[in-house]
């Protein structure tokens, strides 16, 4: 079993998520600008803005840990200790408002995800993940459901489009076997998942700072992750 990460590094990743909370409900559902980014997808001052205040307060506390962030970047990402920033993961439903978008923070021990947050800030819900420790949902434990057949299971996946080629043909077939299948939600489907109302969610081309705040969350409401090919998931 991983050791988790020392409480108060624990404390500092809801401080992050609370830094973010104010400044992504300020822009929510008023006419913000948006961005198209090189790879198509959408930004606004929200994004950008929520994970400027979440790498002031890494910089000021812990100066020598790394930042991946989706916004701003990678500095010392070979740090033992790397913090790994979505400020709003679903962007897009985040622009349609709808609140169904959430802030995801990792911390990376070593290339490892130890400690995950998803947080939904307009609904006040928080999934805290800790590698080693029950998953807490606003501070309560919560487990995934038991689910042993794929027959009875609730698929999920954020959008049909992210499949191509033999990613469509393997997903098309996962569809087809289960009870029924959801689309929509981003990284707060996985919080979904941990609590128990989706058994399984699919999906295809995430980055680092798209996963790397699930696994812990999911792994500790007892759940599994996997790559295409059934292999762990690092950074």
């Amino acid at each position: 079993m991983t050791t988790p990460p020392p409480q108060e590094l624990i404390d500092f990743a809801g401080a992050l998520a609370d830094a973010a909370r104010p400044v992504i409900r300020r822009h929510f559902r008023t006419p913000v600008a948006v961005d198209i980014k090189p790879d198509a997808s959408p930004v606004t001052i929200a994004d950008r803005d929520a994970e400027t205040a979440m790498r002031a307060l890494i910089e000021a506390r812990y100066p020598e840990h790394g930042i991946i962030g989706e916004e701003h970047g990678a500095m010392r990402a070979d740090a033992e200790w790397c913090w790994v920033l979505d400020p709003i993961d679903g962007t897009k439903a985040f622009i349609a408002g709808k609140p169904i978008f959430s802030t995801l923070i990792a911390l990376v021990e070593g290339g490892e995800p130890v400690l995950g947050i998803i947080d939904q800030p307009v609904l006040g819900e928080r999934w805290l993940g800790s590698a080693g420790q029950p998953t807490l949902f606003n501070g309560k434990p919560v487990h995934t459901r038991p689910c042993t057949e794929l027959s009875q299971a609730i698929l999920n996946a954020t959008t049909p489009d992210m499949f191509t080629g033999q990613d469509a043909t393997a997903f098309q077939a996962l569809g087809a076997r289960a009870a029924m299948t959801q689309y929509g939600g981003d990284g707060y489907a996985y919080g979904l998942l941990a609590s128990g109302f989706i058994d399984l969610v699919a999906e295809a081309d995430l980055k680092p700072y798209d996963f790397a705040a699930l696994l812990p969350v999911i792994t500790g409401a007892g759940g599994a992750v996997s790559d295409w090919q059934g292999q762990p998931m690092r950074l």
